[in-house]
This record gives structure tokens, C-alpha cells and sequence, in this order.
């Protein structure tokens, strides 16, 4: 190991971000994690603020570039506008890495850096987490999907628990890696502790799996190309195409029936003719549906605002909308754009949607739920915020088409699997190309739908009390975190200067 640290330091970067970026891959890679921050580490230790700055970005750079290659393979857009969006995230993402070696190397004198770099990261992924471009999909936790018992404890710790472990286990490595006869101890302490977060998960894992309160869903999963969706000598035959899914998904008998995200190529609260068509197979069936649509409302100036829309339809009553609270940055909304409006004048193909405001709470049969809608999905706030206000399901309609057979789609499901455990609630998903299925409140997926297939199914959803440590109290782990890092690291730097 020590051979491998004589590399240049420009080449551990690459090599760590490279491992790390395997972990995220759909190929069962996650424990590459346990070790792909070792070479950071090793830089960091060895470098100064400036270095550790750039080294930090190249290592992000690069991570993200192979985690999250997928943006790059979105077929919504343009090539040179989708591969500018690839090197723009990279680009970006690629800063918190850089700012957060910068801060190393500047408190690391104080002799305490294998210390501090464990809650550095945590700190790093939880401050990337915030505002419109805050991007929790890529916290470490997402490489650990494959072990459940692993990951229970983001009930009560957020996925920044889980982050913590992993990077806690690459300092331990780092160590034994160095001179393990001197540190065997410190080993077989941390092996006690891995071995004590997997006693609890699994006990937790086994806590989740029956519930004597069910309700079924019906799912569609029509497998449309979303690429032509829309072109109008194709409106009839997809509309016709989704009329027949639904009867399919009636005859199953469930509760309520899922439909994906923009299922219809048709905007539901304007065309009544096919709302109508829903409604009336809603009435005479007596089983309600969840669909998601566009929506388009003219303000009092006469300018049009659009949503990315869920309708609930339910038998003899009005339908109940939902608008998406958070947007995909520069695919369906240019930020800013609210408070300047000449930006949507800006061409990236993006959809100039308008964001939501309201958190809605649905109820069918005395079980309340709500919706994510996409990339919501992967904002764990989001997810808590409609918890508290009382939803015991979540649904996902998404359209990951877009992303083909890239590992997006893969990575898209396992951030649901996530969703379900920080918040102890059982989470069934629609996705027009799939990935459809359910996943219960301990993160087992069932009646997952293959990828490129169409599937019409039954899933029955156990109901419990939904809610976690997580749910009511938020992200207090990763705060503890941060405050750790800066008492150790930051404050004992400013109090030496003052």
C-alpha cells in the first residue's frame, strides 16, 4: 500500500475519484466506497490549503464525472447542450470537493486531521444538500443500497449517518494501512462498532416486513418514448394505448391506480374530453386514479405559468391537483428566472415550469398519502415535510425514459429505497420505462418491474405508523457533525489568532 502512496498526487486524486465513482454504478460495487477516499485522505494530509483545493477538485471532477456520467445520455435535448450540462455539474460539484480540502489544509495543523476529515465530509454533503441546486442524490449513502442492515440507521441519522461509517472505515483503513501493529486495536474497535450498526439493522430490517392494515395499488408502467409522446399523429394512438392499461390495471381490483408522471400527452384540467374519459372509467369502477399531467394557468396579466402536475380523480368528485415543489434546475427551470423573467428567454431546452407551492396531503379510504414527482424524490426534506403533515404513503411518478438504460435509472430507485427508511414509510413508484415497484419501510424493494418493459401490476402496501426520529426532527446528526468539525477544527484555528 505504501508503494501506491509514492504516486504522484495528481494520480490519487484520479485513482480515488475513480473507485469512488464505481461505487454508485448499479453493479454491486458499493464497498469500493469503503476505500475510495483513502487517496484523498493521503493528499490532503500531505498537501497544503492551495494544493488540497485543487487536488480536492480534480478527485471531485473526476467521482462525479463517473458516478453521474448518465446526465450526459439525457435525450430530452441536444447533444451540446446535454454534454454542457454533464461538464456544468461535474464543474460544480466538483467545488464543494475543492473548498472542502481547502479547509482541511488549514486546520489540519492543530494534529488531529484524521480526526476531523470523517466530519468534514458529512459537513461537505450536508451543505451541498441546501438550496435550488443542492444535490443529496450524490451522498455516499447511495453506494450502500445493497446492504439494508447497513443503512437503518438513517432513521434516526439522516444518510449522513451512513456517510459518516464509510468514511470513518476508510480513516481505520488508512491507519491499519500504515502500521497496523500499532493500531490492531483501534481495528478491532471499529470492526465492533461495523458489527453493532449491522445487529441493529437487521433486527430493524425484520421490524417492517408485515403490517395487518393493506392497501393495494394498481401500477402502470406503459413504457413509452417519452421522445414522441407528444408528436400529434401519435396523441390518439398513446392516449388510446393508456385508456387500455387502465382497463388492464382495473380488472386487477386494487384500491387506487398509479399512473406515471405526464402519462397522457394531454393537459387533463384543460382537455376535458380526455379527463372525462378517466373520470368515467373512475365512476363506474369506483377505483380512483392518480396521473400525472401539465398544467397551465393564466395569471391576472394574461401570462401563462405551467406545472408539472399530479390529478388525483376520485368517483362523483372533483379532482384534486398537486403542483412540484422542487424543479429540475435548467431542464424544467432556469434559476432566478422568477425574480428575472428574461431568463426563460435563455434556450436550453429546458421546460419553464413554475414551482409549487403547497405540500397536498390526499385520502382514499382513510389512508392519507402524497406524491414526489421525479427528481423530488431524491430531497429528503421534501419527503419529511409531507410526512409531518400526515401522509402514511408515498407515491413516485417519475419518467426516467429520458436516461435510457444508463445507470440514472438504477440510481433513481435506490434514491426511493432511501426515502423509505430515513422516513419508516412504505413508497410505490410508477415510472413510465421503469423502474416501477414497492418499497417497503426497511428499503426491501418488491415487485420491481425490469427496465424497457411495460407492466401493469398489483402491489399491496402494508400501512403502518409512518414516521421516524428522521421525519420529526431533520438533519440534527449532520448539524452535530458540522459542530464537531468546527470545535475541533476551525474555532481552535481562530481562537489561536485572536
Amino acid at each position: 500500500m505504501k508503494s501506491l502512496f509514492d504516486r504522484p498526487a495528481w494520480s490519487l486524486a484520479i485513482w480515488g475519484g475513480l473507485i469512488t465513482g464505481l461505487a454508485y454504478q448499479p453493479w454491486h460495487l458499493g464497498f469500493l466506497a469503503w476505500i475510495g477516499l483513502i487517496p484523498l485522505l493521503h493528499i490532503w494530509l500531505n498537501h497544503d490549503a492551495t494544493e488540497n483545493a485543487r487536488l480536492g477538485y480534480l478527485f471531485g471532477m473526476t467521482h462525479n464525472m463517473v458516478a453521474f456520467y448518465w446526465i450526459g445520455f439525457n435525450s430530452g435535448a441536444s447533444f451540446w447542450v446535454v454534454l454542457l450540462s454533464l461538464i456544468a455539474a461535474v464543474l460544480y460539484l466538483g467545488i464543494f470537493w475543492a473548498a472542502a480540502g481547502w479547509v482541511f489544509g488549514r486546520v489540519k495543523s492543530n494534529g488531529n486531521g484524521l480526526v476531523l476529515f470523517p466530519f468534514l465530509i458529512v459537513s461537505m454533503e450536508w451543505i451541498r444538500s441546501f438550496g435550488a441546486l443542492g444535490f443529496p442524490w450524490g451522498n455516499l449513502v447511495l453506494t450502500q443500497v445493497d446492504y439494508l442492515p447497513m443503512i437503518q440507521i438513517m432513521e434516526v441519522t439522516g444518510s449522513y449517518g451512513v456517510t459518516l461509517w464509510i468514511v470513518l472505515l476508510n480513516v481505520i483503513l488508512y491507519i491499519l494501512f500504515q502500521n497496523y501493529n500499532l493500531n490492531k486495536k483501534l481495528g478491532l474497535f471499529y470492526l465492533i462498532l461495523l458489527l453493532g450498526i449491522w445487529f441493529f439493522g437487521n433486527s430493524r430490517v425484520n421490524d417492517f416486513t408485515e403490517s395487518s392494515s393493506q392497501m393495494s395499488v394498481g401500477i402502470l408502467q406503459p413504457n413509452l418514448d417519452p421522445n414522441t409522446k407528444w408528436d400529434y399523429d401519435k396523441k390518439k394512438e398513446i392516449i388510446a394505448y393508456m385508456d387500455s392499461l387502465h382497463s388492464v390495471a382495473i380488472a386487477l381490483d386494487p384500491d387506487i391506480i398509479l399512473f406515471p408522471e405526464t402519462a397522457l400527452p394531454a393537459y387533463l384540467k384543460l382537455n376535458h374530453r380526455v379527463r372525462k374519459m378517466i373520470q368515467t372509467k373512475v365512476d363506474s369502477s369506483g377505483i380512483p386514479v392518480l396521473t400525472g399531467t401539465i398544467d397551465r394557468i393564466k395569471s391576472s396579466e394574461g401570462q401563462k405559468h405551467y406545472f408539472n402536475s399530479s390529478m388525483f380523480l376520485t368517483p362523483n368528485h372533483k379532482y384534486v391537483l398537486y403542483n412540484k415543489l422542487h424543479l429540475v434546475p435548467f431542464a424544467e427551470y432556469i434559476p432566478l428566472s422568477g425574480k428575472f423573467p428574461s431568463l426563460m428567454n435563455l434556450n436550453f431546452g429546458q421546460g419553464n415550469f413554475t414551482q409549487g407551492s403547497e405540500y397536498t396531503v390526499f385520502e382514499w379510504k382513510n389512508v392519507k398519502f402524497s406524491n414526489l414527482i421525479c427528481y423530488e424524490s431524491s430531497m429528503p426534506n421534501i419527503v419529511r415535510e409531507f410526512i409531518q403533515k400526515g401522509a402514511e404513503i408515498i407515491t413516485i411518478q417519475t419518467n426516467d425514459g429520458w436516461l435510457g438504460e444508463s445507470a440514472g435509472p438504477y440510481q433513481h430507485y435506490d434514491v426511493a429505497r432511501i426515502r423509505a427508511i430515513e422516513n419508516r414509510v412504505p413508497i410505490i413508484r410508477s415510472a413510465n420505462t421503469g423502474i416501477s415497484g414497492l418499497i417497503l419501510a426497511n428499503g426491501r424493494s418488491t415487485h420491481e418491474q425490469k427496465l424497457g418493459e411495460t407492466a401493469v401490476f398489483k402491489v399491496n402496501v402494508p400501512i403502518g405508523n409512518a414516521s421516524s426520529f428522521y421525519s420529526r426532527y431533520g438533519d440534527i446528526f449532520a448539524m452535530i457533525c458540522f459542530l464537531i468539525f468546527f470545535l475541533l477544527g476551525p474555532f481552535p484555528c481562530l481562537k489561536k489568532r485572536l
